[in-house]
C-alpha cells in the first residue's frame, strides 16, 4: 500500500463514482477499479459497495477514510516542511557564543534579524568559553560559534572577523579612588600591573590574554596572575570582589558598576578585542549558512558602537 493507492482510495469516495475518480485522477477506468480491488484484498476488507450508478463506503470504508485523509494530509505537510528545509528556511540552528560576544549588541542584534526573517527555523543556543565552542563546532554539535578571538584553529574549521573593539581596564572601583566613574583617564599597562591580573583563558591558551601578557613582557613588565577563568563574566564578578584587575572588551563597560570602573589603556593600541564568527568548511545546513550571510552583511554595516550601560 503506497500515498497513490490512498489517493485513488480518497478520489473514489468522494466522488462516489470509478469513472468520475478516474477522469479526476487523469486514468482510465479499468485501472483504477483494479487498483481499489488490490487495495481491498491488501487489507482484507471491503472498502466499497457496488452499485449500478456508483458506489459508496462501507463501515470498513469510513473507518479507513478518516484514516488515508490524515496520512495524505501529513504527507502533503511533510513534503511541504521539506520544500521549507531544501529553501533553507525550515530546520534547526545551533548557534554558540561566548558571554563577552554576546554583550556587544551586535550578536542581539543578529540573532534578533535572523528570528525575524527565518521564524520557522528552530535556533538553539548554547553559551561556553572559546575553547568548548571550538571543539564543539569541530564535533559537529554547532553550527556556528561566536567569540572573540580564535584560542585554536582546528583543521576543518573556518573563522571570519566580523568587527574589532578596544579593550579597556577593569578595575575594583576602591583600587582608583582618583578615576572611579569618570572613564576619562586613561590607564598605562604599569599602572594596571600594579594589581594581580585575571585572565579569562584556560592556562597557556593564546588569545586576547596571551596578547596581554606579551606585550606586558615586552615592555619589560612581569604581572602576577591571580587567576584563570572561563568566561568574562566570572572574570568581572573577580574584578568586582577585588580579587584583581583585568581587560574586558569596551562592550562589557557598565557590568556591576557600583563596584568596577573602566578606564581605556595608554600605550595599548596593539590591543584589541575581535569579534569572530566560526563554522566547518563545507558546512551543507542552509539555516547555518544564511545566518553566516547574514552576519557578514551585517557587519557590512556603518561601524557600530558599544552597547552602553
Amino acid at each position: 500500500m503506497d500515498l497513490r493507492a490512498l489517493r485513488y482510495f480518497a478520489a473514489v469516495a468522494e466522488t462516489g463514482h470509478m469513472t468520475r475518480a478516474a477522469e479526476r485522477l487523469g486514468i482510465q477506468q479499468p485501472p483504477l477499479s483494479q487498483q481499489i480491488k488490490q487495495l481491498e484484498r491488501t487489507l482484507g476488507l471491503t472498502l466499497f459497495k457496488r452499485h449500478p450508478r456508483g458506489v459508496t463506503l462501507t463501515e470498513a470504508g469510513r473507518l479507513f477514510q478518516a484514516e488515508a485523509l490524515r496520512l495524505l494530509d501529513d504527507a502533503q505537510a511533510m513534503r511541504t516542511r521539506m520544500k521549507r528545509v531544501a529553501e533553507g528556511q525550515a530546520g534547526v540552528l545551533r548557534v554558540g557564543f561566548t558571554s563577552s560576544a554576546a554583550a556587544h549588541r551586535f550578536v542581539p542584534d543578529a540573532l534578533r534579524a535572523f528570528r525575524q526573517s527565518h521564524p520557522e527555523v528552530e535556533m538553539q543556543l548554547r553559551e561556553a568559553n572559546a575553547a568548548d565552542l571550538t571543539e564543539a563546532l569541530a564535533a559537529g554539535r554547532l553550527h556556528v560559534a561566536l567569540l572573540r578571538r580564535p584560542v585554536a584553529r582546528p583543521q576543518g574549521l573556518a573563522f571570519d572577523t566580523l568587527l574589532h573593539e578596544p579593550l579597556v581596564a577593569a578595575l575594583p572601583i576602591d583600587r582608583a579612588p582618583e578615576v572611579a566613574g569618570s572613564g576619562s583617564r586613561a590607564l598605562t599597562l604599569a599602572r594596571l600591573c600594579g594589581d594581580p591580573l585575571i585572565l579569562v583563558r584556560r592556562p597557556g591558551a593564546p588569545g586576547m590574554y596571551a596578547d596581554l601578557l606579551a606585550l606586558c613582557h615586552a615592555q619589560g613588565l612581569e604581572p602576577r596572575v591571580a587567576a584563570e577563568v572561563d568566561r568574562m563574566m566570572t572574570n568581572l564578578n573577580l574584578v568586582a570582589a577585588g580579587v584583581g584587575v583585568s581587560v574586558v572588551p569596551a562592550s562589557m563597560a557598565g557590568v556591576h558598576p557600583h563596584a568596577v570602573a573602566y578606564l581605556p589603556l595608554k600605550g595599548c593600541e596593539s590591543l584589541d578585542a575581535p569579534l569572530t564568527v566560526a563554522w566547518r568548511d563545507g558546512e551543507d545546513s542552509l539555516p547555518a549558512q544564511r545566518f553566516h550571510a547574514l552576519l557578514r552583511k551585517q557587519a557590512a554595516r556603518p561601524a557600530r558602537t558599544a552597547r552602553k550601560a
